[in-house]
């Protein structure tokens, strides 16, 4: 049959080549399966590993928070003892009032910095790609690196911040050596080492702020700082949340600089919540006491994370406007 013939008798065309059947439902879902079996077979590794070193070992601290555990001997379940003997230890107390200064520090110095260096960079004209590079270069340092270049940085003796205070006959300082300096200075420390990135989500936000609003501003006659007030502020109120919350659940869990600076002194000044963890485990050899302290600030950082995770859902675009 020819095609002008099959154009002119649809009919016999159509029963000389019938449309195939659909095929069975059973062979659709068994394809399916087969596709998504494909797909969790490349996610295995992933999931295995995740599970292994993530989920395992958090559900293993919880238990063995609640046992008397000693390598090489069966573990006892002693319930609560672990927590109590936690609460009474002094340095306890030392540990999260050192911790939460550390976080209240970085909140005041570590977070209003990077979004300052955000507000210079966002206005220069020239040479951008160059000073986002520097600022975001110690982030590429290892921690460990970084920690220590800033203890011979401040050693009292021949460390170059006291050699600069000498050079414009300032007083010198005893910087981590000190009860009193110890801890602004290992938060300088993790300011300088972290703050690149939170720079370069600022410097997006900022650039992502329509510029009429500012031309608007300015014919009404605002300086600078009204700007920032009544636009920058208000158009990127949700990152700056955002970031606030990330820093508190990350200065939380500060250990690199106590741990390779100061080793927690001096006079237990530096002694932070995850280094007591670290002294209860491989110093004390007591890991009933450490799983408990880190199942207290599970909890702690958990709320934290629960709060940025419902703010990030019921963020939009409005919560930028």
């Amino acid at each position: 049959m020819t095609t002008k013939t099959a154009e002119r008798c649809p009919a016999r065309a159509t029963a000389a080549h019938p449309r195939p059947a659909p095929p069975p439902a059973g062979a659709v879902r068994r394809r399916r399966l087969a596709e998504q079996a494909r797909a969790y077979a490349f996610l295995l590794g992933g999931l295995v590993c995740f599970a292994l070193f993530s989920w395992y070992p958090a559900i293993r601290a919880v238990v063995i928070a609640f046992q008397k555990y000693t390598p090489g001997n069966p573990p006892e379940w002693v319930g609560t003892a672990n927590f109590t003997r936690v609460l009474h230890d002094p340095e306890f107390g030392a540990a999260w009032r050192n911790t939460l200064t550390f976080t209240l520090l970085a909140l005041l110095i570590g977070f209003a910095v990077p979004f300052l260096l955000a507000l210079v960079l966002n206005e220069l004209r020239h040479a951008k790609a160059f000073f986002r590079i520097v600022v975001y270069l110690p982030v590429m340092i290892p921690p460990v690196v970084s920690a220590l270049l800033w203890k011979w940085f401040y050693d009292p003796g021949a460390g170059l911040a006291n050699e600069v205070l000498r050079a414009v006959h300032l007083p010198t300082s005893h910087w981590t050596n000190g009860a009193d300096t110890a801890l602004v200075s290992l938060v300088l420390v993790a300011t300088w080492a972290n703050m690149g990135g939170t720079v370069l989500i600022y410097l997006a936000a900022l650039q992502s702020i329509p510029g009429e609003l500012y031309e608007a501003a300015e014919l009404d006659g605002a300086n600078l700082l009204q700007r920032v007030r009544h636009v920058t502020v208000p158009q990127t109120r949700f990152v700056i949340l955002m970031l606030m919350l990330l820093q508190i659940i990350a200065t939380m869990q500060v250990f690199t600089e106590p741990f390779v600076i100061t080793g927690g002194g001096p006079e237990n000044a530096t002694v932070t919540v995850l280094y007591l963890i670290y002294k209860y485990a491989f110093l004390y050899n007591d890991f009933g006491g450490a799983c408990a302290l880190s199942v207290m600030l599970l909890v702690l950082l958990g709320l934290f994370s629960a709060l940025y995770l419902r703010l990030t859902r019921s963020g939009s675009g409005e919560e930028y406007a």
